[in-house]
């Protein structure tokens, strides 16, 4: 097999040009078996195996750069730095990353996660080379999808200045996880069925150079160039901001690729090239659903089918079904996602009520500013994200949105530890990033029947309000304990003394469960289900004071900022002395894994909280039998 030849960075050069294709189906079926088993990205690195061995093929690696745009279509690429058999233990703990790592690997020259980054870090590594004196080659390869980030044209226009050789690669397949959406993507498909301009212009060019009046025809060309090119490609976006335009190229056609990267690398100054892939390529079930293959669980490879297919509700499911209830009832009510349709469960609104749903592209911070004016303008926005996505829109939520207290809802999905895609996507922070900003409310649900209470209370509340919950299966325990939502209150679930649990949202299955070991254990325990993180409890956190030795809280969030402190705040400042104990995510990064495992690792699984409780409290009184 030619793949057993690639051991390390630069072994591809070896590969014949007669071989080149057959590599490449070589590496697809490999990604295929591998992610049929971890789970990962599959479609977009499908897509960029040939794009991908035509930058290995050019580039000197690790002297050269590639920084990857969200970095979810880098798994070819760390097929050809040596990597294959980190493939047995991709996304999971202390296994490969799914993403490019710099601690991973030196071939990595930019740890992403998130879109539209890759050109301004790509910049950055440009000047750096300069004033070094320096000069490898460094290429930014971004996704359309990408392209629809307001940060990606920031450092376009930026690096239109410059005169030295970057290249850009726009990885085209109109897709980011969802079809693409909006006039970047109309553009692009304007420019996939145009003649190409480059071939064109070079013919002319050197048929006129070294005549005897060649240099003065040139001179008037570009003097004219920008009518010339508006012409034969209509728009010429790139070029017009002062990028040199190479394309559109077939990404697919190795030979085709390493001839125009080869050219692109002449050039003084910033290009832009443009090559058109298909997501999913190769995989018949990706190519007709590139979406459920963006990121997928274990799948069986011959149907395309999920292993273990999923057959209950998750909390993403019931924010989908309630959404599509709330927008019968009022007419008012409009949606919100940055380009995520399906991974937040917006897809059925969308069906249901399409004059109401906007999917704005990978452009949170436009998302969040346009619910602003949605809400301004007398509906009631819901914004549905991710919440290390939502992070990418803070000053938006602060300037836009909490500063004139409008009524946006936002939606948080994906809140807490989520596992396989690591430390860019474990929702951890959102506690403390939101709860910092006056006039912003946020509320967590123990369970799926208090999700849809929440949304319902959220929708009419009339000021700005966060719901945040967990990916996964949404949890159904605790049914007969709906308390209706009041502003501020906690819900008690079990009255007692000796121990106070209070948790947070997801945390509330944990402290269920740690609450019957320390009953157990003798231990009288009360259970709190604190709902809100902002406005907290105050008369809860009091009234525990009062009958109870020791006040836990409990909380999927990291410890700096978040619940915990603001009860711990609390105590203070109503002269409680009691024990206090923080069960919070410590003030670090997570890396990818298993949740569960992950939750053991940093101690916030029921198991660790019993044992730091017990490490706390072996001055308390136990229950008598």
């Amino acid at each position: 097999m030619l793949l057993e030849k690639i051991e390390k960075v630069n072994d591809i050069k070896q590969i014949e040009k007669k071989d080149w294709e057959a590599l490449a189906g070589e590496i697809r079926q490999f990604l295929i078996e591998k992610i049929s088993v971890t789970g990962g990205h599959l479609g977009s690195n499908l897509g960029a195996v040939e794009l991908t061995m035509a930058l290995h093929l050019v580039l000197n690696l690790p002297q050269d750069k590639i920084i990857w745009d969200v970095g979810h279509q880098s798994y070819t690429h760390k097929i050809l730095t040596g990597r294959k058999e980190g493939f047995d233990h991709l996304r999971q703990y202390h296994g490969m990353s799914g993403f490019p790592k710099r601690k991973e690997s030196n071939c990595d020259a930019f740890d992403t996660g998130h879109s539209s980054t890759s050109i301004s870090a790509g910049l950055g590594l440009v000047k750096a080379r300069d004033l070094q004196g320096e000069n490898q080659t460094i290429v930014s390869v971004i996704g359309d999808g990408s392209l629809t980030g307001g940060m990606a044209y920031e450092a376009l226009n930026n690096a239109a200045k410059l005169e030295t050789n970057f290249i850009v690669v726009l990885n085209d397949n109109n897709m980011s996880i969802s079809e693409n959406v909006g006039g970047v993507s109309k553009y692009l498909n304007n420019i996939r069925t145009a003649d190409t301009y480059l071939g064109l212009k070079e013919g002319i060019y050197n048929a006129l150079v070294g005549t005897k009046k060649g240099e003065n025809i040139i001179t008037r060309i570009r003097r004219a160039k920008s009518s010339f090119k508006q012409l034969v490609i209509p728009g010429m976006f790139f070029e017009d901001m002062g990028i040199t335009y190479l394309g559109p190229v077939d990404g697919h056609d190795i030979p085709g690729l390493v001839r125009v990267i080869q050219e692109a690398k002449k050039v003084r100054g910033p290009v832009m090239v443009h090559v058109i892939t298909e997501k999913g390529k190769g995989y018949a079930p990706a190519e007709r659903h590139p979406a459920r293959f963006h990121g997928t669980e274990p799948f069986e490879i011959e149907t395309g089918i999920p292993s273990k297919p999923r057959t209950v509700s998750n909390y993403t499911d019931i924010f989908s079904t309630v959404m599509c209830k709330l927008g019968q009832r009022d007419e008012k009510v409009v949606a919100i996602t940055a380009a995520m349709p399906d991974g937040t469960g917006l897809k059925r609104f969308r069906n249901r009520y399409p004059d109401r749903f906007f999917d704005v592209g990978i452009a949170e911070q436009h998302a969040v500013t346009f619910a602003a004016g949605l809400a301004a303008g007398g509906l009631k926005p819901v914004v549905a994200v991710y919440s290390s996505f939502l992070q990418r829109a803070y000053d938006q939520i602060l300037h836009d949105v909490c500063i004139q207290n409008l009524p946006v809802v936002f939606a948080i999905d994906r809140a807490g530890l989520v596992g396989s895609d690591g430390e860019t996507h474990q929702g951890i922070f959102d506690f403390t990033y939101l709860t910092g900003i006056p006039h912003m409310h946020v509320l967590a649900p123990k369970n799926k029947w208090e999700l849809s209470d929440m949304m319902k209370f959220a929708i009419d509340f009339g000021a700005p309000i966060a719901i945040r919950y967990p990916r996964g299966t949404a949890y159904d325990g605790l049914k007969d304990h709906r308390e209706p939502i009041e502003l501020g209150k906690a819900e008690w679930i079990y009255r007692e003394k000796d121990i106070a649990l209070f948790a947070v949202g997801s945390m509330v299955k944990e402290a269920l469960k740690a609450r019957e070991m320390l009953k157990e254990a003798g231990f009288q325990v009360s259970l709190v289900n604190a709902r809100f993180v902002k406005p907290i409890d105050t008369q809860a956190v009091l009234e525990a004071c009062k009958d109870h030795d020791l006040i836990v809280t409990m909380e999927e969030n990291v410890s700096c900022g978040g619940f915990g402190e603001k009860v711990l705040e609390c105590m203070k400042a109503g002269g409680c002395n009691n024990q206090f104990l923080n069960i919070s995510i410590p003030d670090e990064y997570v890396e990818h894994g298993n949740v569960e495992l992950l939750k053991k690792e940093i101690g916030i699984d029921a198991d660790s909280v019993v044992q730091k409780i017990l490490a706390v409290t072996k001055s308390l009184k136990k229950e008598e039998v």
